[in-house]
């Protein structure tokens, strides 16, 4: 059965910035990461899903990106297991000083 080593974090960017998702698992046989995106797999030339299980968005877009990014993994040894993280949309005005 496969086990998370790493589960991805949720990530708040501004728009222009980049957000990147770690997702490592282990068991035997070694277990396959896959990503969804609302539902869907993530195969846009937007992101690198790679052989160290990251995903990036380069660079973030304000609504289109802002989503609940699903990692799963599974082996033929037992079912497979799924995380979740969030990317969020922050806006540069939302902190400001104070000042009297």
């Amino acid at each position: 059965t496969p086990n998370f080593i790493k589960s991805p974090e949720d990530q708040i960017g501004i728009s222009g910035g980049v957000a990147s998702f770690v997702c490592q698992a282990s068991g035997e046989p070694k277990p396959r990461i896959t990503w969804m995106k609302k539902g869907k797999k993530v195969s846009s030339q937007r992101f690198e899903v790679g052989a160290a299980s990251h995903e990036n968005n380069n660079p973030l877009r304000t609504h289109r990106d802002e989503a609940i990014y699903e990692c799963t993994a599974t082996n033929t040894a037992g079912p497979r297991i799924r995380t979740r993280a969030a990317v969020a949309q922050s806006s540069t005005n939302m902190v400001r000083d104070k000042q009297s």
